[in-house]
């Protein structure tokens, strides 16, 4: 029996728990050590995903107790409560708003209020925050107005709105370790990728302030775990836990969209994943039918498209149920969604409009009024090029008659009735009331864009030879043919019959000679949304029984029903569309090539008074050891290519199978949510790195992994009674006591630089100058209230002694005041610098020997009035 395998019953393969799913038997080759010592196997047949195919040793073996799922239980709970008190240590401080929670507490207060607002994000994060506002008993009466506000003052209770992302950013702590459990990797690897998480400050940082960030982290990592144990399940396919895994991960996949828009990140990545698992499933060797594999087809396209779509939609349709009431958000939306929110303005003055009405129209974007006035375009531009010298059509942000325009009919009208209105896809002229010209463009190039056409007006005269120039469709947006054309929520085109352009206006102002007003010009885009207009009033001076009500409030009329997929497609275009608008600099956006080596901070909030900060950046222990992880998890993938393109096999296949499936996934999640920003225009900060980071942990464990041993966790995949046996033998990976040592002392490290850094994590305690600049570790880090250089050499008790003799009135002018600046502000720099130069300079003077009196009268000529006083009390001293 000695040379002979034996074979015994055990239940399940791996797991955080180690038991299968429905408690079948599965056979497990346990190799017996022979007499001379060497251990004895046969190789079986294998189940098809196991393995490389041929046999492989059996590895060292584990310490029973620090692998036990009880083990396990008690390391993640132990991690679970020190990242609880991480993120919940004076979540308090500092009561005042901080950074985005201008934006996002505001966006909590509209749902509690249920008022319409506008964001770039979709609403699931902000729904919770709101829920959390709500749960707390906030009133959402507090506006959120600029950063500093005091939450104490107004009675915000914002502890408990901030708890909801401690606490998500607490529960992403032992995701992760499950993440590495399930993934089958040792508790101590499990625990390190933890700790780089836990153990950061700009995760703490982001997480305990009211943003979105805590949500998107959380539910991407849960989309991470669940996705992998989906994928263990794959001998089990159809059974109830394989499709609640599958269905679990489109639901955290939805989450993670529905948080920010990035997390179409991790749809990328889970998305990668099921296209190799789908190309394998296609080989033939795996002995699938073409029906079974549409059959896996269909049931993926299920639960991780169809299901997510249905989840995601979800979340907008409460937003809409939810925000009912016209809001902040209002003018973002179209006409037709203004009038489904109870109070809209278009509600209340929206009115028909009718021929030979007097309005003025307004442009959506920029909202200037079309205008015109007496003064005409210039014969010469400076480029060159010739205009019409007909007189100047332009946009004008403010109220005035030069604003009017007269609507006049191009067919014959009935005396009275609805025959009268204006309707979508009529032709009429323009006709400017102050001036008595019609609206006109023709073949000319505009004064700013030689491609547009030129605008301008046309006095008719007796042939009238320019008619055809003045003729203008009104196209109303979303209209049906024949629909009345009304103010407010009207919203048009206006297209020239002659030349298809539409009128259109932009932010980039004319020079002085139009007086710096805004350009109107025929645009040739014919989808361009920017050439939307409509009628901001109808200037009416003696209402009849017709137009009364068209200029005041009127009734309120009932609210207007919307197909909800119109509203919400609408809204996912202007979100894309202002996201990607979102180009304007600020003074702590960073390119990504920073991110992995925190190049670059962002300041989230300062007490100029007692010297404290919030300074969002990472733990240096922890983002350069990730970012320096996936550089040698990609060099041992290109050395191995390179090996075995001569025949050698430095890494044993299942190891590479290993790194190829596991780490290469993190990889691909880390890539996925990283360099996708290389190709946006918009405003980033380092807080978008955050999703990539946590991956780039799990690579770090990864790697760490493959460092400290060559033996791995085998089989993770939970087995069937179909395949009940494999061709390796069960392995389990023993990293020794050197990778827990080293574990624990890298988890001192961190800590050590986490607490060093935490100050500017928490915003307490203040630091002084030297303080600040000692955690200023980068030269690149733009912190608040540093010292400078030659201040730093100044002992405590003379920098003491120079802060009292500067805090006290200078009795004497002319008497300098010794020491080096102690200001932090840079104006106070300026000034104390300009105020020491100078009274240096007339100490030197003083001090002269009196018998040089034409250096003396040199000087006082140099220094002129700032030492006219001190050079006569010198003299005054000397003939004394």
């Amino acid at each position: 029996m000695s040379g002979q395998p034996q074979t015994r019953q055990r239940k399940g393969y791996g797991g955080l728990s180690g038991d299968s799913d429905n408690g079948e038997s599965v056979h497990e080759i346990v190799p017996v050590r022979s007499a001379s010592g060497s251990d004895s196997r046969s190789a079986v047949s294998e189940p098809r995903g196991y393995g490389s195919g041929r046999p492989v040793p059996q590895r060292f073996s584990r310490s029973r107790y620090t692998e036990s799922t009880r083990f396990a239980l008690i390391v993640a709970s132990i991690l679970f409560i020190l990242a609880l008190a991480f993120r919940f240590y004076k979540i308090n401080h500092p009561d005042q708003v901080v950074f985005d929670e201008v934006h996002f507490g505001k966006f909590a207060a509209y749902y509690i209020k249920r008022e319409y607002y506008f964001d770039v994000h979709p609403p699931l994060a902000k729904m919770l925050l709101g829920a959390a506002g709500w749960f707390v008993g906030f009133d959402g009466d507090f506006e959120f107005a600029t950063i500093g506000d005091s939450y104490s003052v107004h009675h915000v209770p914002y502890v408990g709105i901030r708890s909801l992302g401690a606490f998500l950013g607490s529960l992403t702590v032992p995701i992760v370790f499950a993440i590495m459990k399930e993934s089958g990797y040792p508790t101590a690897i499990a625990a390190f990728s933890s700790l780089l998480v836990l153990l950061d400050n700009a995760h703490v940082a982001q997480t305990r302030l009211i943003l979105l960030d805590a949500a998107l982290v959380f539910f991407m990592a849960l989309s991470l775990l669940a996705y992998i144990k989906f994928r263990k399940l794959r001998y089990r396919e159809y059974t109830p836990r394989w499709w609640a895994w599958m269905f679990a991960t489109g639901t955290f996949l939805a989450c993670t969209l529905g948080c920010k828009m990035v997390g179409l990140f991790t749809f990328l990545t889970i998305g990668t994943a099921v296209i190799v698992d789908l190309w394998q499933l296609l080989d033939i060797k795996k002995g699938l039918s073409m029906d079974q594999f549409w059959r896996h087809f269909a049931a993926r396209a299920l639960g991780l498209i169809l299901w997510p779509a249905i989840i995601y939609l979800s979340f907008f349709w409460i937003h809409f149920k939810v925000l009912k009431y016209s809001g902040t958000g209002d003018s973002f939306m179209s006409p037709q969604f203004q009038e489904t929110l109870a109070g809209n303005e278009l509600l209340l003055n929206s009115q028909e409009i009718r021929y030979y009405d007097t309005v003025t129209i307004k442009h959506k974007d920029t909202k200037v009024f079309l205008h015109s006035h007496i003064d005409k375009y210039p014969l010469r531009y400076d480029d060159g090029r010739i205009s019409s010298q007909g007189q100047q059509v332009t946009g004008y942000p403010h109220n005035d008659t030069n604003n009017h325009w007269q609507i006049i009919p191009t067919k014959a009208l009935p005396a009275t009735g609805r025959g009268r209105l204006v309707r979508h896809g009529d032709q009429v002229q323009l006709l400017h009331v102050k001036t008595q010209t019609f609206l006109l463009t023709h073949d000319v190039a505009s004064p700013l864009m030689p491609t547009n056409q030129e605008f301008t007006t046309y006095e008719p005269d007796e042939t009238n030879s320019r008619y055809a120039e003045t003729l203008f469709t009104i196209d109303v947006l979303e209209a049906l043919d024949g629909e009345p054309w009304k103010s407010k929520s009207g919203h048009f085109r206006l297209t020239h019959v002659q030349t298809k352009v539409h009128l259109w206006t932009h932010a980039k102002p004319l020079p002085d000679w139009a007086y710096k007003q805004q350009e109107i010009n025929g645009n040739k885009a014919v989808q361009d949304r920017s050439t939307t207009w409509f009628v901001e009033n109808i200037i009416t001076d003696e209402p009849d029984d017709e137009s009364k009500n068209q200029t005041v409030v009127v009734e309120q009329k009932p609210v207007k029903h919307r197909n909800f997929f119109k509203k919400f497609f609408e809204l996912q275009m202007l979100m894309l569309s202002h996201n990607a608008g979102l180009t304007a600099s600020h003074p702590y956006a960073s390119n990504p090539i920073n991110w992995p080596f925190l190049m670059h901070g962002i300041s989230f909030w300062t007490e100029n008074d007692k010297k404290e900060q919030i300074y969002l950046i990472g733990n240096v222990a922890s983002w350069w050891l990730c970012t320096l992880a996936i550089s040698v998890l990609i060099g041992i993938f290109a050395a191995d290519a390179l090996a075995r393109r001569r025949a050698v096999d430095p890494i044993p296949d299942d190891i590479r199978h290993r790194l190829i499936n596991n780490a290469g996934f993190f990889v691909t999640a880390w890539a996925f949510h990283y360099f996708p920003f290389y190709l946006m225009n918009r405003q980033l900060f380092l807080h978008h790195y955050l999703p990539a980071h946590l991956a780039s942990a799990l690579v770090a464990g990864a790697v760490l992994n493959f460092i400290v041993t060559e033996s791995i966790e085998f089989p993770i995949s939970y087995a069937t009674a179909s395949a009940p046996t494999t061709r390796h033998p069960r392995t389990h990976t023993d990293i020794g006591s050197k990778a827990w040592t080293f574990v624990l002392s890298y988890a001192l490290l961190l800590l050590g630089v986490y607490l060093y850094i935490a100050p500017l994590t928490y915003g307490a305690p203040s630091l002084d100058g030297d303080q600040v600049n000692r955690r200023r570790l980068l030269s690149s880090w733009t912190l608040h209230f540093q010292a400078k250089d030659h201040e730093t050499n100044i002992p405590g008790a003379e920098r003491t002694r120079l802060q009292k003799q500067l805090a006290q009135p200078n009795k004497d002018p002319a008497e300098p005041r010794e020491g080096p600046r102690l200001w932090t502000d840079t104006a106070d720099n300026r000034a104390w610098d300009a105020y020491h130069a100078k009274n240096a300079r007339q100490k030197e003077i003083s001090e002269l020997p009196v018998k040089q009196e034409a250096e003396l009268a040199k000087l006082r000529v140099e220094t002129g009035k700032a030492g006219k006083k001190t050079l006569n009390a010198a003299e005054k001293f000397r003939k004394a």
